[in-house]
């Protein structure tokens, strides 16, 4: 299997939600969030090309993928190379991804 490599961005994004659910729910809900966290991780290192490629600009290679997570409207944006596979964001489904994209 290819190793994850989470991208500061990515890691600042799940700090954030897994803050948020805390705050606003409790430490099991948070818990929970973490561990669909996990699961897609998982996924995606197990099935790269399963992610939908919406995202992606044409001439992009790899191109971006994103995984969605169980239970939690969030997705996981990444880019899987020969090697590794590039975690760059966990985005909420509603967030304007296409902006957060850019940065």
């Amino acid at each position: 299997m290819k190793r994850i490599v989470l991208f500061i961005q990515a890691i600042s994004d799940l700090e954030r939600a897994f803050d948020h659910y805390f705050d606003v729910a409790n430490l099991q809900v948070a818990e929970q969030f973490r561990d669909a966290v996990a699961q897609a991780l998982n996924h995606i290192e197990r099935h790269p090309a399963t992610g939908s490629m919406r995202y992606t600009v044409s001439n992009v290679n790899p191109p971006l993928r994103f995984w969605t997570l169980n239970r939690f409207p969030y997705a996981v944006f990444y880019f899987a190379h020969s090697e590794r596979i590039d975690i760059v964001r966990v985005l909420h489904q509603s967030a304007d991804i296409p902006q957060h994209l850019q940065h």
